[in-house]
């Protein structure tokens, strides 16, 4: 697999804290270069980056992010406005509280409501797999597979561990065949973003590839 295919699955990220419009700028200039699938960036920054890249590349941002426990009416209103600040993408996180009270049907049912919310656009469903049961983790694949999200994603990269070879390729195993799967936290090398490919993301959520990318034509240069 050659290294612009790999590019091709990549939502180039920079979520952390500090985050400047500079940053921010530099990533979206990446992101156009390399033909990565998206740039995901904090809501804060979408209305900004959208004109800056004129449609140039997709801009993503996440919502309820990174615990997932605002109220769905919160998470709604997060979507409709990152949607209408130009938004074509959105990365939401379940809250997962419900489910350990195993609460699927209202986890579904929020996931329903933020779908509707993105005004066609799509919608990657955040379900943190670090915390999560084996068990659990099927149930969501059923959840996400009967809510109408695109996606379902296996980490924020914000809590105690990232994406797994092992979990995608369980999500492959149990989703439905029109849900995809990102995956994201930890991938750091373009061997590593094969091998998630090979056993079945579609997408991988990643602030460091391109970066080796550079390193990497600079050593040969």
């Amino acid at each position: 697999m050659d290294t612009g295919e790999i590019l091709s699955h990549i939502d180039h990220t920079l979520l952390t804290q500090t985050a400047t419009w500079e940053e921010i700028r530099r990533l979206c200039e990446e992101g156009i270069q390399y033909k990565t699938a998206c740039v995901c960036i904090p809501p804060s920054y979408v209305e900004r980056a959208a004109l800056y890249t004129g449609g140039r590349i997709t801009v993503c941002t996440v919502i309820g992010f990174p615990n997932g426990y605002s109220t769905t009416e919160v998470k709604c209103f997060e979507a409709s406005q990152a949607v209408r600040k130009g938004a074509g993408e959105i990365d939401m996180v379940i809250n997962l509280g419900m489910v350990k009270e195993k609460a699927f049907s209202e986890i579904e049912a929020e996931i329903r409501s933020i779908r509707s919310s993105c005004a066609g656009k799509i919608l990657k469903v955040i379900v943190e797999t670090c915390l999560l049961t084996e068990a659990e983790k099927i149930e969501l694949c059923k959840v996400v597979s009967r809510s109408g999200a695109d996606y379902i994603k296996t980490s924020t990269g914000f809590s105690t561990a990232g994406a797994t070879r092992e979990d995608v390729a369980l999500f492959a195993a149990y989703l439905a065949p029109s849900v995809k799967i990102k995956a994201a936290g930890g991938i750091r090398t373009l061997r590593d973003a094969e091998d998630f490919i090979r056993f079945g993301a579609a997408r991988l959520g990643s602030s460091s590839l391109v970066k080796q990318m550079e390193a990497e034509a600079k050593r040969t240069d």
